[in-house]
């Protein structure tokens, strides 16, 4: 596909400062993205429909091996998994956390190798542990004292499984209460205030079939500042030094989780990849030799970091309508496929392409097709006044969090995910149909 592109060609230029590196201007009030025109994906794939660009997703695990050498960086899963995206983070050097037996055979029937792979979770269910074992999983994250006598006698009498104990660092960190998740009374993890954390380890300890490889947390989502990393290492480090002065113990691994966060709209913070870098390994290896101990491997677990910029949701608007002072252009999608703006608060910055306005601005509400007055997918957007329907809109930022958390709410149907890479297109996940829907009910 041969795409015209203009001199001001504007990768991570002015307003398309969020967009994929590869996001160029075409004539006409056009956008392409991997070399592909937007409204040529949503004229061929039709609409809604998720464009993912493979180069800016190779380009940012690349980015997280170059800044971080000498640790284990895994991708993880939650954000969007795919057997194409499995392909790609395997082949950039990329481990794999995933938190469910799905999550895990989707990527190792890709040919994903099970040994990079860590099993998460704060509730296994029996065939998580099944089949993370059947399977040979890398490592599997401790969560709750009552996994440790479960997974040890799973193992059987002749294995051993490799683990990490899941602390609470008691770090308050992240974008939205929701996506808190290191400090105390909450659901993940084990409390080293409360002492729950070194009873978990000294049971491992006590365990032939299990072996402890290392410490993990994970402090929250859409962390813009390197501050909070720091003090969870440190409260880490400190509990590292106990188990070894307890038990004589040298723990290899220290896993500090993910929660990078990235901008959705311009002028929005990002956390900065080599600040943290740079700094969790001075205060690592500080933090080591105060304490006498070797510096552990150090693994990190980015997954909206690397999904998230990297993909572009098309929407076609179906009407727009005037009421109470307000602009509403309402979408053929919405909090089926994305229900973060309802869950979280989330703002978006959606923009009109395929044709070029001469009007003037107005700020709209961007709505979805759903029955919920919450089913929002921008609030505050500036739109040209003359949007109409049958008009593309596009929304940057999309690739990470969205269609990995979509429903089948009003059976409107998942929409596919097509990659662009270098001029071409192709489908990674087709779009869910009337005929799923009917084909799971089996009432008569």
């Amino acid at each position: 596909m041969t795409v015209e592109v203009l001199p001001e060609v504007a990768a991570g230029a002015d307003d398309l400062c969020v967009w994929p590196a590869s996001t160029a201007r075409l004539p006409h009030g056009g956008l392409a993205v991997g070399g592909v025109s937007l409204a040529e994906v949503a004229q061929r794939f039709d609409t809604p429909v998720y464009v993912l660009d493979e180069g800016e997703v190779r380009g940012r695990c690349r980015t997280y091996r170059d800044a971080l050498p000498d640790a284990e960086v895994l991708y993880a899963a939650k954000a969007f998994l795919s057997r194409a995206m499995a392909r790609w983070v395997r082949e950039e050097g990329l481990g794999l956390d995933v938190c469910s037996a799905g999550e895990l055979e989707l990527a190792v029937t890709s040919g994903f190798p099970p040994e990079r792979i860590v099993l998460h979770g704060n509730a296994k269910s029996p065939r998580d542990i099944a089949c993370a074992l059947r399977l040979g999983v890398g490592r599997i994250v401790i969560d709750g004292t009552s996994e440790i006598a479960r997974i040890a006698a799973a193992v059987g009498p002749e294995g051993r499984q490799r683990v990490l104990v899941r602390v609470v660092p008691g770090v308050d960190a992240g974008g939205h209460e929701k996506i808190r998740t290191g400090t105390e009374g909450q659901k993940f993890g084990l409390s080293a205030v409360d002492g729950s954390a070194q009873e978990a380890i000294a049971r491992i300890l006590g365990q032939p079939r299990l072996e402890l490889a290392g410490l993990h947390c994970h402090i929250g989502s859409q962390i813009t500042t390197v501050d909070p990393y720091l003090v969870a290492l440190g409260r880490m480090v400190e509990l590292m030094a106990a188990v070894h002065e307890a038990h004589g113990v040298v723990l290899p691994e220290l896993d500090l989780g993910g929660g990078h966060g990235i901008a959705y709209r311009p002028g929005e913070p990002a956390l900065d990849l080599t600040a943290l870098a740079r700094e969790l390994r001075a205060a690592l290896a500080g933090r080591c030799a105060a304490a006498g101990l070797p510096v552990p491997r150090l693994t990190v677990e980015p997954g909206r970091a690397i999904a998230g910029p990297a993909g572009v949701a098309l929407y076609r608007v179906l009407s727009v309508k005037h009421s109470g002072g307000r602009v509403f252009v309402a979408v053929d999608g919405g909090m089926s496929d994305n229900p973060r703006p309802a869950l979280y608060g989330v703002r978006y910055a959606p923009r009109l392409v395929g044709r070029r306005s001469a009007a003037g601005s107005c700020t709209a509400t961007v709505v979805g097709r759903h029955c919920e007055a919450g089913d929002v997918l921008a609030a505050d957007a500036e739109l040209p006044a003359d949007v109409h329907p049958g008009d593309l809109l596009a929304v940057p930022v999309a690739g990470a969090y969205q269609l990995s958390m979509a429903s089948g709410y009003n059976m409107v149907g998942r929409p596919p995910v097509v990659a662009v890479h270098e001029g071409t297109a192709r489908v990674l996940v087709r779009r869910e149909t009337l005929e799923d829907f009917r084909s799971r009910d089996l009432g008569g």
